[in-house]
Formats: C-alpha cells, sequence, structure tokens
C-alpha cells in the first residue's frame, strides 16, 4: 500500500467506499423488498380467502361453489373443509399437508416437504347448511421467486458498478491531481535546467492546491531574489578584489627583482607571491561561475582540434606531476574536433589534471584518454590518488565543498564546479567515479563536430 501513488491510493479508497455504499443499497433494498412481496402475499391470501365466502352456496343439499374457484389468482389455492376437518372441495400446493390444524383467522408459516407456506383460515357459516372452514394457502417460495431473479442480477451487476466506480474514481483522482502533476513537472524543470525563473502559476488560486502553488511560486520569487543578491555580491566582490591582488602580484614581482633582499626575505616574498597567485587564480574562476550564474559569460565557439589541446594540457601537467615523481601516461585519438571555446576547454583539461596531481599519490600514475565514437567525443582523468568517499561523491561539483581534510589542502574547492560548467557549456555531461584509498576517474562527453568543418 506505501508503494502505491496517492493517485491509486485515492482510486482504491473512491471504489471501496463507492462499492460499500451499493453493497448498502443492495442489502437495505433486498431486505424491504423481501418484507414487502412477504406482506403483499400474505395481504393477497387474506383478501381472497375472505373473498372466497361468498363464492359458497348451499342449494338442494349440495354445497355450490363459483367457477372460479379454483383458479389461482397470485399463487393462492384456496379449499373448503368441514367443520370437523374433512376436506370438501379445491385445491391444495404439491407436498402440503391437510393435516395441519386449524387457526381461525390466523396466519401461519408452514414448513413442508422443504417449503414454506403462508397459511390463512377463516370459519364461516353457510345458510342452510352449517359452518365450513375456507383455508387459503400461498408457497412463501413462489411469491419470493421475483427477488431471486432481481438477486442474481444485483451478482452480474456489482462488478460491473465496481468496474464503473474504479473508472470514476481514477478519472475524479486525476483531474484532481492534475495541478500536483503539473507542480511536479515545474519542479523537476528548474532542477533540470536550474532555472529559477520557472513557475507553477495555478489556474485557480482559490482551492487547496492553488493556494500551496501560489505559496510555493512566492518561496521561489523569495529564493530567487536571494540567489540574485548572492550571485550579485559574489560578481562585485570578485571583481573588486582583482585590483588589489593584481598589485600585490606585481608588487612581489618587483620585489623579487630587488638583488639586495636577504634570502630569508626572498624567501618570504617568495612564499607571498604563490599565495596571492593562489588567490588571483580562484578570484578568477569565483568571477566566471558568477557571471556564468547570470548569464553573462560569454562562450566563444569555434572550430578547434580538441586532440592538440589535449596533448598540450598533458605536456603542462608532465611538468607538474614530475615534481611529486607522477607518471602521465596518454591515450590521444588524433584529429577529433569539437565546436568549442579553447580557453575554456584548456581550463577544463588543467582543472581536472590539477586535481589529479594534488590529489595523486607520490610515485603513482595519470592517464589521459581521448577518443570518439560516431558523433561523440569521450574523454577521462584517471589517477591512483587518495580517491573520494562514495558519501562526498555527489557533493564533489558543488562550490568551495571539501570532502575532507586530506583534499582541502592546495584546492579552492572551486575547480570542478567550473569544470562541470564548461562541460555543460559545450552541450556535453561529466561524471565521478571513485573508490576512496585507490584512486578517482573523472570523464566527460561532447557532441563532435565534422572533420570538414575545423581546417588545421
Amino acid at each position: 500500500m506505501k508503494k502505491l501513488s496517492l493517485k491509486m491510493k485515492l482510486t482504491l479508497l473512491y471504489t471501496i467506499l463507492m462499492t460499500a455504499l451499493v453493497a448498502g443499497i443492495f442489502v437495505l433494498l433486498f431486505s424491504l423488498g423481501i418484507r414487502q412481496i412477504q406482506s403483499s402475499a400474505q395481504s393477497s391470501l387474506r383478501r381472497q380467502v375472505y373473498a372466497a365466502v361468498s363464492e359458497v352456496d348451499y342449494d338442494d343439499g349440495l354445497l355450490e361453489f363459483d367457477s372460479d374457484f379454483n383458479d389461482m389468482e397470485n399463487g393462492v389455492y384456496l379449499s373448503v373443509y368441514e367443520s370437523d376437518g374433512m376436506f370438501v372441495f379445491g385445491r391444495t400446493p404439491a407436498g402440503f399437508e391437510n393435516t395441519i390444524a386449524f387457526q381461525e383467522d390466523s396466519l401461519q408459516t408452514v414448513h413442508a416437504g422443504g417449503t414454506a407456506f403462508y397459511v390463512f383460515d377463516i370459519r364461516t357459516s353457510v345458510e342452510d347448511y352449517g359452518s365450513i372452514y375456507i383455508r387459503g394457502v400461498v408457497s412463501a417460495a413462489e411469491a419470493e421467486q421475483n427477488m431471486i431473479v432481481i438477486r442474481r442480477m444485483a451478482l452480474i451487476i456489482m462488478p460491473l458498478l465496481v468496474l464503473l466506480a474504479a473508472g470514476l474514481g481514477y478519472f475524479m483522482s486525476k483531474r484532481a491531481l492534475a495541478p500536483v502533476d503539473h507542480m511536479t513537472d515545474v519542479v523537476r524543470q528548474i532542477r533540470r535546467d536550474n532555472d529559477l525563473s520557472k513557475r507553477i502559476r495555478p489556474d485557480n488560486e482559490n482551492d487547496e492546491i492553488g493556494r500551496l502553488a501560489k505559496t510555493f511560486d512566492e518561496m521561489l520569487d523569495s529564493i530567487e531574489e536571494s540567489f540574485r543578491r548572492e550571485q550579485q555580491f559574489t560578481s562585485d566582490v570578485s571583481h573588486e578584489l582583482r585590483t588589489p591582488v593584481a598589485a600585490m602580484m606585481l608588487q612581489c614581482e618587483e620585489l623579487l627583482t630587488d638583488e639586495t633582499l636577504t634570502p630569508k626575505t626572498r624567501k618570504g616574498v617568495l612564499f607571498l607571491s604563490q599565495k596571492v597567485k593562489y588567490l588571483s587564480q580562484m578570484i578568477s574562476q569565483l568571477l566566471m561561475l558568477s557571471r556564468a550564474d547570470q548569464g553573462r559569460q560569454k562562450v566563444a565557439m569555434e572550430p578547434l582540434n580538441l586532440s592538440e589541446l589535449t596533448e598540450m594540457a598533458v605536456l603542462e601537467a608532465e611538468e607538474m606531476a614530475a615534481e611529486r615523481q607522477i607518471t602521465v601516461f596518454s591515450e590521444i585519438e588524433p584529429r577529433i574536433y569539437i565546436n568549442g571555446d579553447e580557453t575554456l576547454l584548456i581550463r577544463l583539461w588543467m582543472n581536472l589534471l590539477e586535481n589529479a596531481v594534488r590529489y595523486g599519490k607520490d610515485g603513482g600514475k595519470i592517464k589521459v584518454y581521448l577518443s570518439s565514437d560516431g558523433g561523440r567525443i569521450y574523454a577521462s582523468v584517471e589517477d591512483n590518488g587518495i580517491g573520494i568517499a562514495q558519501k562526498d561523491l555527489p557533493h564533489i561539483w558543488e562550490r568551495f565543498y571539501q570532502a575532507d581534510a586530506a583534499r582541502s589542502s592546495g584546492g579552492s574547492g572551486l575547480g570542478l564546479s567550473m569544470a562541470a560548467w564548461i562541460v555543460h557549456a559545450h552541450g556535453g555531461q561529466i561524471r565521478a567515479e571513485s573508490r576512496e584509498g585507490e584512486g578517482s576517474r573523472f570523464s566527460f562527453e561532447f557532441p563532435k563536430a565534422e572533420a570538414e568543418s575545423c581546417p588545421e
């Protein structure tokens, strides 16, 4: 039951309620119907017995009966008995025993031969003859025969009514929950496209679901405004920090040209220069991501030889990896072309390769793959370093996210966020696979450009 959708639960509930209601109505109708049939049969029995009094005469020493005395009206059998109980005239149903004692003006229910009978007796006096009994008998089963037919029809109709109730319940629940499905679709679109500008905009704001949708839209307005202010703040701060950081870098470079610096001072200036460069790189990445969020980051698409760009990135990565005795292996398919932004694609490769060097192990290895199949380009960067815990994998694309202390040294937490944005900006997909203590693999794919459209 827990696994059923709300639509199916409502349909099932409606079907059960409607089935119980219809069944209750049938039971009530059958009960009332049987009582009415019984009451009608008993009334008809009494009426015909009393009417039979006028159909009995005495003439010339004999009892005479009208010709329609033996006609069974409404299944009622009439018979006449002497005052001592001796049968004189009439008819009785098959299986009915005439040994039943007379009870004047009293309705009896008698069971004989497995059948129930209603019996009504009256005592009357015939002029010049004396007292006689007139008995009327009617079969209760025959009286209820019509009800049995109706009951059988109900058993046939009941499943059809259940199916009809189920279909009607599904239609009603589907119609009632249509706004909820619309809300779900909008939320999925927002999540898929990362577009907070989408709104539900309910058709009717007066019902409960409409008010919920309106509240949700108002919440989205607040969230979008908060994100907009945050993005603007990040963009403004990053932009304002670029000038002083650039000045600090120039000052460090100028200080390093001074030959009068002591070794201790030079070492301090070099350390400061490295940190300022790191800060400058982080600000540049943060500014780019902020502009991307606002849709202001331009992507200059042009035909490129991705194979050559990858080879250039691998050569630069080999220099970084050599400091830690890490070997870089590459398998690069030649003449793979893409419509892309050269600067962004180089940054994509460098971010992933720097990440592999930073979190690789001394004396380890890095593997770089680039190939194509049909209309798609496939690439990956794989290392055998410290790896990433499974609980952290879904969050590595978040800005400034650091899985643990071991992965936080030397990194800003923006590299993978930028790599993901660059891949998506080129119409591609990126994913990560990792086992803690064994290494990580970042793979991505792009749509391929035709070689003819990409001159050397």
